[in-house]
């Protein structure tokens, strides 16, 4: 094991801090359901009360972009080799391409493209109902939203 290795967050406690230790994410439901150096998938169930406009109906978008600004802030925090580090938001870009649908889950994939020395960036997919596969060749036709973001890094 080398140096590196262990100063690496362990990814369960990682997990159970971001769903349990965030009272923001524990209030919504967020559940991590894969999560790697390059990778965070997030999922929540939707509840009436998330629904922003009644005369469609449909999700409102504060749902749609905090779960991706989760999702983002989840990738590059795992991506830090310090348990100690920190990331924070600086700016959350989101497209809205069609309304969520109230009943559905919500996913969200969060992709890292960079973590520096200060600065970490990721790209984001927001989809309603089932979460289409890795491989399919259509699934950012399928995206609700898109979002990319950059996070300040802290290093302690």
């Amino acid at each position: 094991m080398t140096d590196a290795d262990a100063k690496q967050p362990d990814r369960a406690q990682l997990i159970q801090f971001f769903e349990e230790g965030i009272p923001f994410n524990k209030h919504l439901g967020v559940r991590v359901t894969h999560l790697d150096e390059r990778r965070a998938v997030l999922s929540m169930a939707t509840k009436p009360e998330h629904i922003g406009d009644v005369q469609r109906p449909a999700l409102h978008g504060g749902i749609t972009a905090a779960l991706a600004d989760a999702a983002g802030g989840l990738v590059c925090f795992s991506a830090l080799t310090n348990p100690r580090d920190r990331v924070s938001t600086i700016d959350l870009r989101i497209d809205y391409l069609r309304p969520g649908t109230p009943g559905e889950d919500l996913h969200c994939e969060a992709t890292l493209v960079r973590m520096g020395n200060r600065v970490g960036v990721a790209r984001v997919l927001v989809f309603s109902g089932p979460r289409p596969p890795l491989d399919d060749p259509e699934r950012h036709d399928r995206a609700i939203a898109t979002a990319q973001a950059a996070y300040n890094v802290l290093r302690r």
